[in-house]
């Protein structure tokens, strides 16, 4: 199984799609910490634990909405929605 992996990075192609996709993950997560400003995070917290509809979406979001983060401004509306559905 590992000399199959370690095949796929002898590609050089392949190897670089792999690398980006995990820079864009690592900085999507890197976004994902940014809280948007002017939000009070401890009325948020207790907002989406005492709501269960909200904890929910919270929960789909992966967490993105409790923390009302920069991330959930600009790709939150397009993931959410086909979870849900």
């Amino acid at each position: 199984m590992f000399e199959k992996i370690l095949r796929v990075f002898h590609i050089k192609d392949l190897r670089k799609k792999i690398f980006f996709v995990l820079a864009m993950l690592a900085v999507f997560r890197l976004i994902a910490v940014i809280p948007i400003p002017g939000i009070d995070a401890d009325k948020l917290e207790s907002f989406f634990s005492g709501n269960q509809f909200f904890g929910l979406m919270n929960v789909f979001t992966g967490g993105a909405m409790s923390r009302m983060s920069i991330a959930l401004l600009g790709l939150g509306h397009f993931i959410t929605p086909p979870i849900i559905m």
